[in-house]
């Protein structure tokens, strides 16, 4: 679906394609997949709690956190071993800091129970597709556990085994030691359930939530997850927007600079190109010539430091260098920009996509949010940065045309991504618990 933005009589009219009759640019309820109150409610607790961390020391809404519009307010991800949250969260000290920092930004969590969400992560990695039997593709394979009721369930389990984001180290427990030592990918997942299955406060949550838990016993990390993935899945739906209203026919709703930057954004920029539909995403897949910096998601034959984006998934030289077009809802509130976070504002990923290679060129380090940290990691934050050849390669990798904006027109466009921040449904519906069952703190 696409929007078309009509400027007659000094009035605005929003006139809709559909690709079907009937069917609306304005979201609603409908839009989304159904979830449970009551397996949202447990998930809540889950995503909070350390428990599910190898050392016990970082949950899920350490990095998508309420505080942060459920994201991490850094550029790039500061994982297991980091204290505090958001943009005041730091690596960490002593041997606890962390080695390394998570490869890429943390995305927001806004909208993904929606049903036209088909793909999740930056490189796509985990998709809708039964090729393994399991309904889904995704780096476990034939050994994603069987049961999982949406993409946002399977999503919640690949945190829990990044020896960075949540295992810890092989040498730190028997979770990231299970990671490295275990056959299996799938042989991990059962020793953080027997951690929350012999937790008291969760059994008759469990129970209560689903009809095939009698006991503690019969939770498994398909409970935990399907619980996690509804709490997302319910928790941050947002459809509240300035913007909202104004396609309901509350015309006042957006300012007038708001309305010329609709305009720009649907007209001459071209914006919904790719960032189209009511979730502002067309799902696919382009390079934009992002700068490289932080450690990147190598390969492991890779002979550098980079991030070969979707290649990395496909193996396909075409899909070098590309990445997953995100959803604008919110997102005003929810940076950095990009893949890595390369844009500290609104304004500098609008510029970068202007003109791709002139930005490449120009790029500089005060434009990322980054914490403090020792000299060497320093140093490797930028070894990709600065090898001419790799800045070479991504030279080569472009999908988008530049174009010419003037600044008014690009503060139009900046102000109309702000008519899309939500109302209330920024906070999320259950927001974060006082405590959590395994007694650990609540970030």
């Amino acid at each position: 679906m696409a929007l078309v933005i009509v400027m007659a009589c000094g009035q605005d009219v929003v006139a809709e394609l559909t690709a079907s009759p009937g069917e609306s640019a304005v979201i609603t309820a409908s839009d989304f997949h159904e979830f449970s109150e009551k397996r949202a409610a447990l998930g809540q607790l889950l995503f909070y709690d350390p428990i599910l961390s190898g050392n016990r020391n970082i949950s899920c809404g350490t990095c998508h956190h309420h505080d942060g519009a459920s994201t991490e307010s850094l550029s790039l991800g500061v994982g297991e071993g980091g204290d505090g949250v958001g943009a005041a969260r730091t690596v960490g000290k002593g041997p606890a800091k962390i080695k390394r920092r998570v490869a890429r930004n943390t995305p927001s969590l806004f909208n993904l129970g929606a049903r036209e969400v088909s793909v999740l992560f930056h490189d796509g990695r985990l998709s809708f597709d039964d090729r393994y039997g399991n309904n889904f593709d995704s780096p476990a394979e034939e050994y994603l556990p069987q049961g999982l009721d949406s993409i946002l369930a399977a999503q919640a389990l690949f945190p829990l085994i990044n020896e960075i984001e949540m295992a810890g180290a092989a040498e730190e427990n028997e979770i990231g030691a299970a990671v490295y030592t275990r056959d299996r990918i799938d042989y991990v997942w059962p020793l953080i359930a027997e951690r929350v299955r012999f937790i008291p406060g969760y059994e008759l949550l469990f129970a209560d939530a689903f009809a095939d838990v009698w006991s503690n016993q019969d939770i498994t990390i398909v409970h935990i997850a399907n619980a996690i993935g509804d709490f997302v899945g319910l928790e941050w739906q947002s459809f509240d927007s300035a913007y909202d209203r104004y396609l309901a026919g509350h015309g006042e709703a957006m300012t007038g600079q708001q309305k010329a930057g609709l305009e720009i954004f649907f007209g001459k920029a071209a914006c919904s190109t790719c960032h189209s539909g009511k979730f502002f995403t067309d799902q696919k897949f382009y390079a934009l010539a992002l700068p490289q910096f932080g450690p990147g998601r190598t390969r492991m034959f890779d002979p550098v430091a980079r991030d070969v984006g979707r290649m990395g998934e496909t193996d396909h030289l075409e899909d070098a260098y590309r990445f997953r077009t995100p959803s604008l809802r919110n997102v005003a509130i929810t940076g950095p920009y990009g893949h890595n976070g390369a844009y500290r504002d609104l304004e500098g990923i609008i510029r970068h996509h202007l003109d791709p290679l002139a930005a490449l060129d120009n790029w500089r380090p005060n434009n990322i949010v980054l914490p403090k940290t020792d000299e060497r990691m320093q140093q490797l934050d930028y070894v990709s940065f600065a090898n001419q050849l790799e800045i070479a390669r991504l030279r080569r990798h472009v999908d988008i045309q530049s174009m010419v904006l003037g600044n008014e027109e690009i503060v139009s466009l900046v102000a109309f991504l702000q008519a899309l921040t939500g109302g209330e449904s920024v906070d999320g519906r259950l927001g974060k618990p006082n405590a959590v069952p395994s007694g650990l703190p609540v970030d």
